[in-house]
């Protein structure tokens, strides 16, 4: 007799998916839609077609696409012949493009033939490709200046082939971070990270509220560039849940999806719910958003926007995690003692980070390296252990011995834990205020100043102060006309009541039409922390 070592693969994970739901669907927009059992086919075809065309384990291969059937097809393909996925990130300037996959070291590309002309204007840096893989939604050969091009409908003729047999720890993707704190980092991760990471997000959105299942109609609205998607075009393949993929995010589209494909789950940052929920025509879908549970990460869930979304109907809860970490650490499903509290305590609940999925190790620590008092109130360092954290930053090591401090991840995060255990982040630790030698959190404050009824979405920095050294300043947009005493009134309130202290009242309160963004959709507070600077 002779043992087999199962490997925790991709290729294994999708083998599964399609073996046990072969009949489930996966979407993509009004365009094409494919059973498992067919994506599982396609999945063979472009494996085969890399390897024909001259893709070897460790090639990196990059993508440059919305959230298309071709993109989810490559995050099955690419890792399941040893290559490493690179998910570039479409939202950056070119020259951010350039720079990540010449320091990916990119051999082989995929990319969709509106973004050819950005890769033209620069062919010249890319000497190291080996080839482009180009495609259309029409199917139709795309044209191209670039030498090597190959078109993805003569790729996947290739006759499907059975999937190497790979170890667990081969590396499978890298991708870059945001750059909310500085330049992008490079972060990578292997085959058992995203297994392990997956059947681990798969139980805990088993719990209540999410309750997610076979019976759920999913489509995720994090870029497939951002961090795996935050790994569920691997776990549903786990669950068995029908899977929309929506393109390029446009509200509209997004609205006559839920409707049209009885979408019931999704995941996404507070800005793309905040651009859902107040759509004019959303009031049109209530129906239908009245099914939707949604999952929040990225940034804090404002208790304002998560009334709104509740009043239409919308089950919000809340997660956390970081590109470093692939991305979930703690999702606010209820535990035991949760689980017997009002409706109005478990909403408030659901505002939270959450607690750890299995097989996280999570502290909130002083600088000490002593846990923080669980009361709600004690602010410390968020540190994590777990299978599936990255390793290093890409050719960074300098910044790698910063990322793994004293044999915990640093997140790089301020919270604190609730007597139930759950974890609120209260700041970034370098978006910190800190007035007076006592800290003022600033998430804490925007979620305060969202409640309003009048005020949109919500941002604090701190600007230097000469006698605090920092104070506050709270830039916001509006629902309908609004002045900044009004805002600073209804704060003065807020003291009254207990809920904030009254040295957390910004000094200056200023309403702007739009918030900027970074490239994954989260509020960018370098680019206001520079606007309060300037005055």
């Amino acid at each position: 007799m002779t043992y087999y070592n199962y490997e925790l693969t991709i290729g294994n994970l999708l083998r599964w998916g399609a073996g046990n739901f072969p009949r489930q669907e996966i979407v993509y927009r009004n365009m094409r839609r494919y059973t498992f059992e067919e994506f599982y086919d396609n999945v063979l075809r472009f494996s085969a077609g890399l390897m024909k065309a001259g893709v070897r384990p460790g090639d990196r291969v990059a993508v440059i696409d919305w959230d298309t059937d071709i993109y989810m097809q490559a995050y099955y393909a690419v890792p399941s012949i040893g290559a490493v996925l690179h998910t570039v990130n479409i939202r950056y300037p070119p020259e951010l493009i350039l720079r990540t996959m010449l320091h990916a070291e990119d051999r082989w590309v995929v990319v969709r033939d509106e973004f050819l002309p950005i890769i033209e204007r620069a062919k010249d840096f890319f000497s190291p490709i080996k080839g482009w893989i180009v495609y259309s939604d029409s199917r139709e050969p795309v044209k191209t200046t670039l030498e090597n091009a190959i078109q993805y409908t003569e790729l996947i003729k290739s006759e499907p082939a059975e999937l190497p047999n790979l170890s667990e720890n081969t590396q499978a993707t890298l991708f870059y971070t945001s750059g909310t704190t500085g330049d992008p980092k490079g972060v990578w991760f292997t085959h058992r990270d995203l297994v392990l990471h997956c059947m681990s997000g798969a139980l805990v959105g088993a719990r209540e509220p999410l309750n997610y299942n076979s019976r759920d109609v999913t489509m995720i609205l994090v870029p497939m560039f951002h961090v795996h998607a935050w790994g569920y075009p691997y776990s549903t393949l786990l669950s068995g849940s029908k899977y929309v993929l929506p393109g390029k995010y446009e509200p509209k589209t997004i609205l006559e999806l839920i409707k049209n494909e009885g979408v019931t789950f999704s995941a996404m940052v507070p800005t793309i719910l905040y651009m859902v929920v107040t759509h004019p025509d959303a009031p049109n879908y209530l129906e239908y958003l009245r099914r939707w549970r949604v999952v929040i990460g990225g940034s804090a869930l404002p208790e304002g926007l998560a009334s709104k979304a509740e009043q239409m109907g919308i089950k919000v809860v809340s997660g956390y995690g970081l590109s470093e970490t692939a991305p979930i650490l703690t999702v606010s499903v209820y535990n035991p003692e949760v689980l017997g509290l009002s409706e109005e305590e478990k909403f408030k609940v659901r505002l939270k980070a959450g607690i750890p999925i299995p097989f996280v190790d999570l502290r909130v620590v002083d600088d000490s390296w002593h846990d923080v008092p669980h009361d709600g109130k004690s602010i410390g360092r968020v540190v994590a252990r777990a299978p599936w954290l990255t390793r290093e930053y890409y050719k960074d090591p300098e910044k790698s011995a910063k990322l793994w401090d004293n044999g915990w991840l640093n997140t790089g995060d301020l919270g604190v834990v609730d007597k139930y255990g759950y974890l609120s982040i209260v700041d970034r630790d370098k978006d910190a205020i800190k007035s007076g030698g006592e800290f003022i959190p600033s998430l804490l404050l925007e979620n305060v100043i969202s409640v309003y009824p009048k005020v949109g979405e919500v941002a604090v920095v701190g600007v230097k102060h000469d006698k605090w050294g920092e104070r506050p300043v709270a830039f916001v947009t509006a629902k309908e006309k609004v002045s900044e005493e009004e805002i600073l009134n209804f704060l003065r309130g807020q003291v009254a009541q207990g809920k904030i202290q009254k040295w957390w009242i910004p000094d200056r309160i200023v309403i702007i039409e739009e918030m900027p963004k970074t490239s994954t959709n989260k509020i960018d507070k370098k680019v206001l922390r520079e606007r309060a600077a300037k005055g």
